[in-house]
């Protein structure tokens, strides 16, 4: 229910760019973010778009990423700029719903999409 798309391989200073889109049937997004897992460390929250809106970056990639996008319509990117190898690991896209006391609240994930950093 979320689709991710844009990753590839690139060279180290290179920029790509990655989007990520609900399906209709998720609704009343509270949060959405990107995550990313390297075959060496466990999964790392990179940067995350409130319903606020507020974006939270990760100490590692911040003032080289941006993210973007609008819960409402459940869709964010992310703008990658002077890649490093260590940005190298499969990304993924998330998406939070708000809580309900009811009910809690949703997770949804993507399925990744590859990122490579090397030369």
């Amino acid at each position: 229910q979320l689709l991710e798309s844009g990753g590839g391989l690139v060279q180290p200073g290179g920029s790509l760019r990655l989007s990520c889109a609900a399906s209709g049937s998720i609704s009343s997004i509270f949060e959405m973010a990107w995550y990313r897992q390297s075959a060496d460390k466990q999964r790392e929250r990179v940067a995350t778009l409130t319903n606020g809106p507020r974006t939270i970056y990760a100490h590692s990639v911040k003032d080289r990423f941006t993210i973007s996008g609008d819960t409402d319509k459940g869709t964010i990117y992310l703008q990658m700029n002077t890649l490093i190898p260590e940005d190298t690991a499969v990304y993924f896209c998330y998406a939070r719903t708000d809580y309900i006391p009811s009910e809690g609240y949703q997770e949804f994930w993507g399925q990744g999409t590859q990122v490579t950093v090397s030369s």
